[in-house]
């Protein structure tokens, strides 16, 4: 669907004055690669037209120049800018040179002394592992660097089970507000729950100042919204081992259903505990869009062909420094073979200044397919490429999974469900029917659900 229509309909639902907000990735704004100056201008004049109050702007290497120029259009284009600083916990093994306090506050450092427009700070943790002590730390740091009237904000994911310790841990170190989810979609590698977090808070000196009852009736609509749509059972649960290797909410399921979609699930846990080589050895980015991305599609090679055998173009352009400058240098032997695979040099510039405008090449594509040449198809083309050109025409493949689209030799008795194969094959998913109603149910190698 139109995400501009999507966000008229949001704005034409709440009325004038309430606040939507919606994000960009510093250069990559809302696509996976990086974005020309037009492009970026031209996401934050699109936004501000289709009635968004604020971008929360991130970048995933933490490099300061990426937020810059979109920081500056999204405040020229009348937008309230959230800067944002991108936070996880590093793998057992690696360096402490980057992704501590010290670490965060010096990024924040260098916002505040390259004047770059903002209305608020975002600290976002994206896959939950951040501990509740150096969140504190952060948090108590960063409120004596800005003035009294400085909104702190923080955002993660209950991934790891922590969400409700770690946003405690903020707000006593000086936060102004945490971001929380409502069920049917709360917890796991969403948001921790609004009703939870409000419960945590009974007996401290902080409030959300929020009626639990009308959270409930809101709750009650979403659930009934929600009821059709296939959540995969692993969006739900708390994954310890993502403290291991920080796997971030949004790219878990993203890629466990390209796993099921593949009949490679079962190597699962194998990438995941990959994922901590290759963090380390790309030079430490932040496990969040597109990066994060980046990182499982590397772990994955990995399994699958081999240790560094083959390296994912993206990765290997993060590595060589054609998305940033990485928060620590990424292992010369990884740059050397992503040099030799992809045939490019190592470069050091800024990656806007070697992009060509987008706006040109995007209109003549329309054009020569027979569309319409405006701001919002122009934008579609240049974010989302091929398939932004798919939709255009009428050909996008949607794929939103509901469980009604089940086929039907799929559906099984109530209370009953396929037999397990007898070879040990790793984690195996079934759909079971009671009273009418399907529930999607993982088994694990140990047999547990």
């Amino acid at each position: 669907e139109s995400a501009f229509d999507m966000m008229d309909r949001f704005r034409t639902e709440v009325g004038p004055d309430v606040a939507l907000q919606t994000l960009a990735r510093g250069i990559n704004v809302v696509a996976l690669s990086q974005c020309p100056r037009d492009i970026i201008d031209l996401h934050a004049k699109m936004f501000k037209k289709h009635g968004m109050t604020t971008i929360r702007n991130f970048d995933a290497l933490n490099d300061v120049r990426n937020l810059e120029y979109s920081g500056e259009r999204i405040a020229h284009h009348g937008l309230n800018h959230q800067i944002v600083i991108s936070m996880m916990h590093l793998p057992p093994g690696c360096s402490d040179a980057a992704h501590t306090p010290a670490f965060y506050l010096d990024r924040l450092k260098q916002i505040l002394d390259a004047d770059i427009p903002f209305h608020s700070i975002c600290f976002k943790d994206p896959s939950g592992t951040c501990t509740p002590k150096d969140l504190y730390e952060t948090f108590r740091g960063a409120r004596k660097m800005v003035s009294d009237d400085t909104i702190l904000w923080y955002h993660t994911h209950d991934t790891a089970g922590l969400g409700i310790a770690q946003n405690m841990a903020v707000i006593e170190g000086g936060a102004n507000g945490v971001d929380l989810a409502k069920s049917p979609v709360s917890g796991g590698t969403c948001q921790p729950d609004i009703l939870s977090m409000m419960h945590a808070m009974k007996g401290s000196d902080f409030t959300l100042d929020l009626d639990y009852e009308k959270i409930i009736v809101a709750s009650d609509v979403f659930e009934e919204a929600m009821k059709d749509y296939f959540v995969p059972p692993e969006a739900k649960m708390v994954s310890p081992k993502v403290t291991l290797s920080p796997m971030p909410g949004g790219a878990l399921t993203a890629n466990t259903m390209m796993m099921r979609d593949t009949g490679t699930l079962h190597l699962y846990a194998d990438v995941i505990k990959e994922m901590a080589e290759v963090v380390a050895r790309g030079g430490y980015g932040t496990s969040v869009t597109p990066v994060s991305q980046f990182y499982f599609q590397q772990a994955y090679l990995n399994v699958t062909q081999g240790k560094w055998k083959k390296i994912n173009p993206s990765y290997g352009n993060m590595v060589l420094g054609y998305f940033g400058r990485t928060p620590v240098p990424a292992d010369p032997e990884i740059v050397k073979i992503a040099s030799e695979q992809l045939e490019k040099p190592v470069f050091t510039e800024d990656p806007l200044d070697i992009l060509e405008p987008g706006i040109p090449k995007a209109t003549k594509i329309l054009q020569e397919n027979n569309l319409p040449v405006n701001d919002e198809n122009i934008f579609i083309i240049a974010s989302c490429e091929q398939k932004g050109l798919d939709f255009l025409q009428g050909n996008a493949i949607t794929n939103i999974r509901k469980i009604t689209d089940e086929p039907a030799e799929n559906k099984k008795p109530a209370a009953k469900a396929a037999a397990a194969p007898a070879a040990s094959i790793g984690p195996r998913d079934y759909t079971i029917t009671v009273n009418n109603r399907p529930y999607n149910v993982s088994v694990s190698e140990a047999g547990g659900i």
